[in-house]
């Protein structure tokens, strides 16, 4: 079963997403610095959208972000160890899903969506290799 599958199983997709977004939240959470102060208050202005707004975009893209990460999955498990493989490979695995958010961010009709992408844009591959391994975990914990 491709990781695609995995993640999307309707037993276990509302769990995916609530690790998701507890883990974009802890991510968030633990940033520092100026930059941290920056990511912080864009995520708090993303969230001030609506109510639900950061689940409802991780339910969204969730499909595309495992179709593009099946790839490397399936490396990751012929490695043996995933987590492992994914945290060594954690460039790749952010080129992936800022590929995506790219796109998303471009064509969203939110202002406030594109300037806060486009503000932090930046620093945005920094932080989410530093998020592949919690990552990989999550991924781990529901392919197992």
């Amino acid at each position: 079963m491709g990781l695609s599958e995995t993640l999307l199983d309707e037993s276990k997709k509302s769990q995916v997403v609530a690790d998701c977004c507890k883990l974009v939240d802890e991510e968030v959470a633990s940033k520092g610095g100026l930059s941290g102060i920056a990511v912080k208050a864009g995520y708090k202005a993303v969230k001030g959208i609506k109510p639900g707004f950061i689940a409802q975009v991780v339910e969204k893209l969730l499909p595309e972000f495992a179709k593009k990460l099946d790839p490397l999955w399936t490396e990751a498990t012929q490695s043996g160890n995933p987590s492992s493989f994914l945290s060594s490979n954690r460039a790749r695995v952010a080129d992936a899903l800022l590929s995506i958010t790219d796109e998303k961010a471009k064509a969203s009709t939110s202002g406030v969506v594109r300037s806060t992408y486009d503000t932090l844009r930046g620093s945005a591959k920094k932080n989410v290799e530093e998020a592949v391994p919690r990552l990989a975990q999550l991924i781990q914990k529901y392919a197992a």
